[in-house]
């Protein structure tokens, strides 16, 4: 069995729902992490568990940190992924949040170390969150979609339903744990522009942040959150004000993501845009320092 390291005993929560992010291959600029770190501290969280990273990481791939204070060592920082619990007053269930990097190892018995804090907490609901980098938009409404285990789950997350064969992560292979345990789960998703994935994307965590308020009912204080997603939009309004092709390009994809016909000019290659657009923000850094 895999361990799990607890930080006291498992409390009796109502009616638990499980919210996940993973820092990696399913986390578009940031987004979800960004989310759920939200949710967390909004909450007041507080942590209840954790995997022992020692099972599931290569650390050379995923090196810890040591913290040194004049000259001696203070400690290590271990890439972990917690459990944290938070009890929102007045609310009908309690949420508890499963953070940290995608392992790289083991992803089997990591989605049993999972289960087994599930089945101890008595959830039968699981929410994973993810985003990805897609020809979308900065300026318009973050799209979003989803999967879900059933149809009640499915009406509560309002998105479209996504059809995908390929490559996953680890969210997908916990998808499939739930699955043949039967324990309910849905997933949203938030997509990314391509052109700025390479910055983090508080707008697309706020869009997700709504979403999680919607199907679990407990409301989410992020003003922060609202000020970071409107800075964020304004600073690549005029990054992309800067550059004509990159400006025609988002004028594309405006125009497709309103279900107009685009014109019959040819849109610029998007792994080039996105190329040059990193390379933009990077001189603008470097001029401002």
């Amino acid at each position: 069995m895999t361990e799990v390291i607890w930080q006291g005993d498992a409390p009796a929560l109502r009616n638990p729902i499980l919210i996940c992010g993973f820092r990696g291959w399913s986390d578009g600029a940031g987004a979800a992490s960004m989310a759920l770190e939200a949710i967390t501290r909004s909450l007041d969280a507080r942590q209840l568990a954790a995997l022992d990273p020692e099972e599931f990481f290569d650390f050379q791939a995923n090196r810890p940190g040591i913290r040194v204070a004049d000259g001696r060592v203070e400690g290590i920082d271990w890439h972990a992924n917690t459990f944290s619990v938070a009890r929102p007053a007045g609310a009908e269930r309690d949420l508890v949040m499963l953070d940290g990097p995608e392992p790289n190892l083991r992803w089997r018995s990591f989605c049993e170390g999972a289960l087994e804090v599930a089945d101890r907490l008595e959830i039968h609901t699981v929410l994973t969150l993810g985003a990805f980098i897609a020809e979308v938009a900065h300026t318009m409404a973050v799209p979003m979609t989803g999967i879900a285990s059933n149809s009640e789950l499915a009406g509560r997350l309002g998105v479209g339903m996504a059809n995908y064969q390929g490559p996953t992560g680890i969210v997908g292979v916990l998808h499939d744990a739930l699955r043949r345990r039967e324990i309910g789960s849905a997933s949203l998703w938030a997509a990314v522009p391509h052109y700025a994935a390479a910055v983090p994307n508080p707008k697309a965590a706020l869009a997700l942040v709504r979403k999680v308020e919607g199907v679990v009912g407990v409301a989410v204080e992020v003003s922060g959150l609202e000020r970071e997603a409107e800075s964020f939009e304004q600073q690549v309004d005029r990054a992309v004000a800067a550059n004509s092709e990159i400006e025609e390009m988002v004028r594309g994809l405006e125009q497709a993501q309103a279900e107009i016909p685009l014109g019959g000019e040819e849109i610029p290659n998007a792994e080039t845009i996105a190329k040059e657009f990193e390379q933009f923000l990077r001189q603008r850094e470097s001029d401002s320092n």
